[in-house]
């Protein structure tokens, strides 16, 4: 609910004194790029086999169920990684982020390839199943560590930069996976191989961050019990500072993968058949939510004040796309909204670290990684019903834009009340 969202914390100082490791330099750059590597390893999961299954549906034709079960080979990762990431985070804060990482990895790979040795269905749709748990443990060490290693500036700046790469990835993985599966349906799962050369880097580049910082990660101005936790302290874990973000997170996954799921099927009801305008449609889309990250990193603002607007750009780029006649309007439409995407998903993740002390920041980056990809899976089965209920995909995505408008203006009620208690002046002598 937005009104359960807790007051902004700021992060827009940094402090040397909460980053665990330098933040310049080779190591550095090795680290981060090892970092965003293993944050796209999830998207690789979700998208690299969709150019395939067309062929997968054909191999199996005479499975029962296969006309069901073979698309739930592209899905059922982000169910698991759904299930499973909060149980991730508690391995995290009690194992330690880089061992479980490096494991993780390697899992990846395994059960990754399994497909290229496997001949049923079912199995098949269980080692994608047992993919889906492998990711949970990576975007959950990897997201876990950002927040570890690096505060303010720089932990906003990285959180934008991996959801450039992942939206980036999602293009360039699609694009691997028709490339390489014109070979068979099966070629793509050596892809997966790939995060074995990166689980060695891993080992040797990251540094395992301390047991808890010199002292608490809080950012300039944050008094909440989380931030001011002293070591030996034995606090509750924060459930109710982290009940709403991740309900907006949920949300705002919705929000989030409407477009990249949904534009091939608005543009073939506007009688777009071309799989290369499709394409690049997709890839207009993408590039604008990619903007959208870096316009969040540029702006260095604390991320809930933004939220509202955020989310009313959303709203603006599905209102665009409920009444769009043609291609190029439809197009228009789908940047508006991506454009507010990317800033909205390291908006909520950033939002959701200032609430999270060291101890708890795997679990609660588990448990936020859970509703963002619970968001992701629901989120066709969601408009399929609006779809069902007002007659078309379009009016089910407007629909969502109305949805979105309502949460952006629920937010800034919030905020406007927690603005007049803090300062119950009016508005105009505030300004002054």
């Amino acid at each position: 609910m937005p009104g359960s969202v807790p007051p902004p914390t700021a992060v827009d100082v940094d402090d040397p004194a909460t980053s665990a490791v330098p933040a310049s330099g080779p190591a550095h750059l090795l680290r981060v790029t090892l970092l965003m590597a293993g944050s796209c390893l999830p998207i690789l999961g979700a998208v690299l086999i969709a150019p395939v299954l067309p062929k997968m549906q054909d191999h199996f034709a005479s499975t029962p169920g296969a006309k069901a079960l073979v698309p739930l080979a592209l899905t059922v990762p982000a169910l698991s990684l759904a299930l499973l990431a909060p149980f991730a985070g508690v391995i995290v804060d009690r194992l330690g982020r880089k061992r479980l990482l490096i494991v993780s990895t390697v899992l990846y790979a395994v059960f990754g390839t399994a497909p290229l040795w496997l001949d049923s269905l079912g199995a098949i749709i269980a080692s994608r199943a047992l993919v889906g748990v492998a990711e949970a443990a990576i975007m959950t060490c990897c997201t876990t560590l950002i927040g570890d290693y690096y505060s303010g500036h720089r932990r906003v700046r990285y959180l934008a930069l991996q959801t450039m790469c992942a939206s980036a990835s999602a293009t360039v993985f699609f694009v691997l996976g028709g490339a390489v599966g014109a070979a068979g349906w099966k070629v793509p799962f050596w892809v997966y191989a790939v995060s074995l050369a990166l689980a060695p880097l891993m080992a040797s580049a990251l540094p395992g961050p301390a047991a808890r910082p010199a002292r608490p990660a809080r950012a300039a101005g944050d008094d909440t019990p989380a931030a001011a936790a002293r070591p030996g302290d034995h606090r509750p874990f924060p459930w109710r500072q982290l009940a709403g973000i991740c309900a907006l997170t949920f949300f705002g996954a919705m929000v989030f993968y409407t477009v990249p799921v949904e534009m091939a099927y608005l543009l073939d009801d506007l009688g777009v058949e071309s799989s290369g305008v499709i394409g690049l449609a997709t890839a207009i889309a993408s590039a604008a939510t990619v903007g959208g990250a870096i316009t969040f990193a540029r702006l260095k603002r604390a991320p809930d004040p933004m939220l509202p607007a955020v989310f009313a750009v959303c709203a603006a780029g599905f209102g665009v796309m409920l009444l769009a006649g043609n291609a190029p309007l439809l197009v228009v439409g789908a940047v508006i909204n991506c454009l507010g995407t990317g800033m909205l998903l390291p908006a909520l993740l950033t939002s959701a670290m200032s609430r999270l002390a060291f101890e708890d920041r795997g679990r609660g980056t588990g448990l936020w990684t859970a509703a963002f990809f619970g968001g992701e899976f629901v989120c066709p089965l969601v408009l399929l019903a609006g779809e069902s209920a007002v007659g078309s995909l379009a009016g089910a995505v407007g629909v969502l834009g109305v949805a979105s408008a309502l949460v952006a203006a629920g937010l800034w009620a919030a905020s406007r009340r927690r603005a007049e208690a803090v300062d119950p002046r009016p508005l105009p002598e505030r300004l002054a």
